[in-house]
């Protein structure tokens, strides 16, 4: 299950979306929790979960700092080559 979660930080993804993140969240909660789908009693706890660690991965992203990532996402990671005439 969780090698689906995919890397979210920049410079493999560069702007995760929303879904990308409440994506990742989930398969995390399915798989410490053993369960794809939850029984009603415990949908409540499960959803809880899977926000909590939404919440958490957003934090985490917008915390980073990726060295290279702006020059890399920008498509400057090398200085341009000079030409001798």
């Amino acid at each position: 299950m969780c090698r689906s979660i995919k890397t979210l930080r920049a410079p493999v993804t560069p702007h995760p979306q929303e879904a990308d993140i409440q994506a990742a969240a989930l398969q995390y909660v399915r798989k410490v929790s053993g369960f794809r789908a939850p029984a009603a009693h415990n949908r409540e706890a499960f959803d809880a979960a899977v926000e909590a660690v939404a919440d958490a991965t957003r934090e985490l992203l917008d915390s980073l700092v990726v060295r290279g990532a702006h020059a890399h996402a920008h498509g400057s990671e090398h200085a341009p080559e000079t030409v001798s005439a």
